[in-house]
């Protein structure tokens, strides 16, 4: 009879547990209700995994190729992961990190800026839920073109020319270019296409020349002139000191001669910084890991070998900007190296 009631006592223990375990399965329903709420009230996401969603460019940009090497290499030697995905470019990323898509994302110098102080494509609508990683290279605006008769920018009037996908940041350093020179994009016959679209249309005669603003070389120009003779066009001085004047966060540039396939001088132009964004909700240990990745990274001759980029960094630039500040993990890293940098 004892043996019967101790088998009672133990199926009677079991139902318990049962109903506890079955409540522990529904506060995982619960946590995930908690979870919404939290996105209802902007609060930020996938706070500390160690899973980070990188937001590059287009499949034949630089920012996709080098991000893509950043990331792999990080993944593989940092203890975070980091997944790199295309993406339309620098205002989508920062988006995307806004909507909490992504954690990570490459973004134009200039652009980061419009979005924090709510300028330009963010007119009214600034964002603050991204800070700066590093500024790794400077990005040359690029006007490629398969004309030898377009030979300055003023050349471009009456032509068929991409710009830029419609308020991306190409389309703003466009137009900042054009304006420099008196044009507007009413006396261009203007296309709104990525890198790739522009770089078909240019080899299959559709269009006359095109922006592509992303660090020399570029995939989709060395595509272009290793099937047909293409040219970069180039800015005469004057016009770089005026544009430098009206819009100070350009730099000069020079691209050098054989840098694509038949073209032999060298390019004057401008170019912005290629920044590394990273969102609030970031852990400090993962900024932290994925900035001293980067930097150690192209100290170590055989990984800087994997992309050309890597000849480009300079831990003195990646502290250099005072638009948007540093995130604290970031921030930590460059005070290793005895450098302060702009915070909150």
């Amino acid at each position: 009879m004892k043996n019967i009631w101790k088998k009672l006592a133990v199926i009677a223990c079991a139902g318990i547990l049962a109903v506890g375990l079955l409540a522990g399965c529904g506060s995982s329903g619960g946590q995930s209700s908690d979870n919404n709420s939290q996105k209802e009230n902007n609060a930020p996401a996938n706070t500390n995994s160690g899973k980070l969603r990188f937001y590059t460019g287009g499949s034949q940009g630089t920012y996709y190729g080098f991000g893509q090497v950043l990331g792999s290499h990080a993944t593989n030697n940092a203890d975070i992961e980091i997944e790199t995905l295309t993406s339309d470019g620098s205002k989508a990323n920062i988006e995307a990190i806004e909507d909490g898509l992504a954690e990570l994302g490459f973004c134009q110098s200039d652009v980061m800026a419009y979005a924090y102080n709510g300028t330009n494509l963010f007119d009214g609508q600034p964002i603050k839920d991204f800070s700066t990683l590093a500024a790794l290279y400077p990005e040359d605006v690029q006007i490629v073109t398969t004309n030898p008769d377009i030979k300055t920018v003023a050349d471009l009037e009456g032509k068929k020319v991409s710009i830029g996908a419609a308020n991306s940041g190409v389309y703003f350093n466009a137009i900042d270019i054009l304006g420099a020179y008196g044009l507007t994009e009413q006396d261009i016959q203007p296309t709104y296409q990525s890198f790739g679209d522009s770089a078909d249309a240019l080899k299959n005669g559709q269009i006359d020349a095109a922006f592509i603003v992303a660090g020399a070389p570029t995939t989709a120009i060395t595509d272009l002139s290793t099937t047909t003779q293409a040219y970069l066009v180039s800015l005469d001085q004057e016009h770089v000191d005026a544009l430098l004047q009206t819009s100070p966060y350009y730099v000069e540039s020079i691209i050098p001669a054989g840098t694509y396939a038949g073209m032999d001088t060298d390019t004057t132009t401008v170019a912005v910084q290629a920044v590394i964004l990273v969102a609030n909700s970031v852990s400090e240990d993962d900024a932290y890991a994925f900035v001293k990745d980067i930097f150690e990274s192209a100290a170590d001759p055989t990984a800087a070998s994997a992309h050309a980029k890597y000849g480009e960094l300079d831990v003195n630039q990646a502290a250099s900007v005072t638009t948007v500040p540093y995130h604290p993990g970031a921030a930590k890293y460059f005070k290793e190296q005895n450098i302060e940098v702009f915070t909150d």
